[in-house]
């Protein structure tokens, strides 16, 4: 239900704090503090309360303003702009004052007081997202309203599992984590860019990822989400990725359209090392499957005719093409220098996952333009036949790039996502081969979604035992009692790690079923 409960007990009362970002009014947050008065007690009750927040922010320029309805004010905008010369967003915030005491009075048997906080982009919303708070708790109707919504979200996107209760509750607390990161349906003008590996920023300064968006969004959470929920992938796609493209096309030095390792407001990139822009560019690939992925579930051709999303695939297209060298020796296009999903190998060539998304990019261009009756150059058919994707023929498996040693520590799934999600063609052999031999070699201390790559490859085999060892091992990175995720099984990385959850619900909803 998306509430957070505290309930203590004393000999005299029963004091429960419940807390809720509501689902509906997407600007509310909301508190409340019941008192129970316990059997055969008649006098008054004082509640001590304390409140550790004060209306300062190293990262903000503040500056208060006249109380709104009862409500305190502060406003103002970021110090720092996300890019040189960019702009500051501004910020606005209303909030219930927090008194020192709560006295529940003699003879009177329960009463339950309502605390709010709305925070927006304007002062007009900032005040109606307030106003419309405030005159639903007078009528009794602010929780009920905020479990209305939820429960109609869940009636569309839940899963009914039949198997052991810590499997289902890991399933359950997953969707609900990542529906929470998503705008609810209808909320129009709400400043959505997507999802970060963490959710909303949080921790010190570089922790969680910054609140950067990865290809952790469109690889890892969106396949669940869209085979759900189709409304929020394409606000995933849309929102973060079709209002970049024009700076997108600014900062390259190649040909289309390159995408960001890390983007956040702006659609650029905002990655703090360099090398991982530079190099991990398989994120245009992973953007543009994301792309395809909707667009054959959905069949919605306004996304692409209307709303940007062609512009963004040739854009993807041409870049791929120029990004490509031809090898007179191999007689094949090349990709150099770049940096794989195994982020331990950087600047190599033909990395197999690389080559094989940018195949399919340019595959699935050519297709879309059909439909849209749109004429491209032969020059992406071309490429997309003649790229190099690393195959042993000897040993029957794929390198994960050129000089790769068989048993050299990998960081996590890369060559073995050719299986699934890219589904390039290759037979059980060298799909069996890939599994055995990426399965020894990565570390097993790499993120949680890594193994539920490998469980989706063994189902595919038939192989149910060796799947569910892998699915296994995603429960080293639930905690309890909340089922939050951890980024690496010891603890480390980030928190709430919406990554290793997408990758745990891909394993159920398309390994267990087959759906691709």
């Amino acid at each position: 239900t998306g509430t957070f409960s505290h309930v203590l007990q004393a000999a005299a009362c029963t004091a429960t704090h419940q807390l809720y970002a509501h689902h509906a009014l997407v600007h509310l947050m909301a508190f409340s503090i019941t008192i129970r008065r316990s059997p055969h007690t008649t006098q008054p009750i004082t509640a001590q309360l304390h409140s550790a927040f004060v209306p300062e922010s190293q990262d903000l320029q503040l500056s208060q303003g006249p109380d709104f309805q009862g409500a305190h004010y502060i406003h103002g905008r970021t110090l720092v702009p996300e890019v040189e010369g960019g702009p500051c967003p501004t910020v606005h915030m209303l909030w219930t004052p927090v008194p020192p005491t709560l006295t529940l009075p003699a003879g009177q048997q329960e009463q339950c007081w309502q605390f709010l906080v709305a925070v927006a982009e304007s002062e007009e919303e900032v005040k109606r997202s307030y106003s419309q708070g405030l005159a639903l708790s007078a009528t009794g109707a602010l929780h009920s309203s905020h479990l209305q919504a939820w429960a109609r979200l869940w009636q569309g996107c839940s899963v009914e599992l039949d198997g052991p209760l810590p499997l289902r509750q890991a399933l359950r607390g997953c969707l609900y984590y990542l529906l929470s990161s998503l705008p609810p349906q209808g909320s129009s003008g709400f400043p959505f860019h997507g999802i970060s590996p963490g959710g909303l920023s949080n921790g010190s300064q570089g922790e969680d990822y910054w609140g950067h968006i990865f290809w952790d969004q469109e690889t890892w959470m969106l396949p669940s989400l869209l085979l759900l929920y189709p409304e929020a992938a394409r606000a995933m796609l849309q929102e973060n990725k079709s209002s970049g493209l024009s700076c997108l096309r600014a900062v390259s030095s190649w040909q289309g359209a390159k995408f960001p390792w890390e983007s956040a407001a702006t659609g650029r990139e905002v990655c703090p090392e360099e090398i991982y822009g530079a190099q991990e560019i398989h994120i245009s690939g992973d953007v543009v499957l994301a792309f395809e992925q909707y667009y054959y579930s959905t069949q919605d051709q306004e996304l692409f005719r209307e709303a940007g999303g062609w512009e963004l695939v040739s854009a993807v297209a041409q870049y791929w093409c120029s990004r490509m060298v031809w090898s007179e020796q191999e007689q094949s296009y090349h990709i150099r220098g770049v940096m794989p999903p195994d982020e331990y190998h950087p600047r190599v060539d033909n990395s197999v996952y690389t080559n094989a998304v940018a195949q399919r990019s340019l595959n699935f261009a050519a297709d879309l333009a059909g439909d849209l009756l749109v004429p491209v150059p032969e020059e992406w058919g071309e490429h997309a036949r003649k790229v190099k994707v690393p195959l042993d023929e000897e040993r029957k498996y794929h390198p994960e790039y050129d000089g790769y040693s068989p048993g050299e520590l990998v960081k996590q799934a890369d060559a073995v996502l050719l299986g699934y999600p890219l589904m390039h063609p290759m037979s059980p052999e060298v799909r069996r081969n890939d599994l055995e031999l990426y399965e020894a070699a990565t570390d097993p201390g790499g993120p949680a979604m890594t193994w539920s790559m490998f469980a989706v490859g063994w189902l595919e085999l038939k192989e149910v035992q060796r799947a569910q060892s892998q699915l296994n091992k995603c429960f080293s990175n639930i905690t309890e009692p909340f089922k939050i995720w951890v980024e690496n099984s010891d603890g480390t990385g980030a928190v709430n790690f919406l990554t290793g959850m997408g990758g745990f619900l891909q394993a159920l909803l398309f390994g267990c079923t087959g759906f691709r």
